[in-house]
């Protein structure tokens, strides 16, 4: 999620609104590069809900009415202050003009663009308090389905040379989830999901979280139901010029952590990986040139 003009109000006055405000506040908090670019009538339509909602969520928030609003956001963008994804549909609009090179440079550089705000300030101090929250729990419980399963397999696999502590929810014949019941206040469950959010992580999320497990979420709007359940959360946007999503972002967040909990283990850390290497070893794991043949 971008963070626009209003995107700190409108997460504070989430949670009083209407169902067809909180529509409505979601969308402006999701494309707030369309909040600048579209009219009211065609913002409300993708929305799904009346012109009149746009209007009253904008007389909520303290503006006399939506015009306000898309002034608002049209000089955000005009300052760049949405940065290079905030401008994307811009691009998008002349993608079939322009070519495929066109569409593959910008989504490299939207993706480039939404990996270097991991280096923002913010961002890093949400980093290190959730490699804390990870850092002390007794087992890591995994949950990333569909699109986001490769985030948390690339962080339980690195963990994985540390030793067990990381539990990949994804095992078959429709187990995958049922080492859940296991998780205690002393584990914590590292959950990932964007828009369109997967039901069942949505629903194990819930599960371990009326459990006392504490929950890290990696997701892309404050709002996001993993969000308001997670004792901390990294926002990752997942915007793109493509028609699907990305999980670029959400991918450098899981070697993020990886990376900053293996190193709080010193020492023992240390050792872990060194054993974890002699395995690899004995078992010919990787690939190695053949050795060239001497001649006597």
């Amino acid at each position: 999620m971008e963070h626009g003009p209003l995107t700190d109000p409108i997460v504070e006055a989430f949670e009083g609104l209407g169902p067809q405000l909180k529509t409505a506040a979601r969308f402006i908090l999701d494309q707030p590069n369309e909040v600048a670019l579209l009219s009211m009538r065609e913002q409300a339509k993708r929305a799904g809900v009346q012109p009149h909602t746009m209007t009253r969520l904008a007389q909520r928030l303290g503006f006399a009415g939506y015009d306000d609003v898309r002034a608002l956001y049209a000089g955000a963008v005009r300052e760049g202050a949405l940065g290079f994804s905030g401008r994307a549909d811009l691009q998008v609009a002349n993608q079939k003009a322009k070519g495929e090179r066109a569409v593959a440079l910008d989504i490299v550089a939207s993706v480039g663009a939404q990996v270097q705000r991991l280096a923002e300030p913010a961002a890093l101090d949400r980093l290190v308090a959730a490699a804390d929250l990870l850092a002390s729990a007794e087992r890591i419980y995994c949950l990333g389905l569909r699109s986001c399963h490769p985030v948390v397999a690339h962080f339980a696999y690195v963990m994985s040379f540390l030793g067990e502590r990381a539990v990949l929810l994804d095992a078959g014949a429709g187990t995958g989830l049922d080492p859940i019941r296991a998780a205690s206040s002393k584990d914590v469950l590292l959950a990932t999901s964007v828009a369109p959010y997967t039901r069942a992580t949505i629903e194990t999320a819930r599960y371990a979280n009326e459990r006392g497990v504490p929950i890290v979420a990696v997701t892309d709007s404050p709002v996001s139901p993993l969000a308001g359940m997670a004792r901390e959360t990294v926002m990752v946007p997942a915007d793109s010029p493509s028609f699907f999503h990305t999980i670029a972002p959400a991918l450098v967040v899981g070697e993020i952590l990886a990376a900053l909990v293996a190193g709080r283990g010193g020492e023992a850390s240390l050792a872990a990986i060194k054993r974890s290497e002699a395995q690899l070893t004995a078992f010919g794991i990787h690939w190695s040139p053949p050795t060239a043949r001497t001649t006597s």
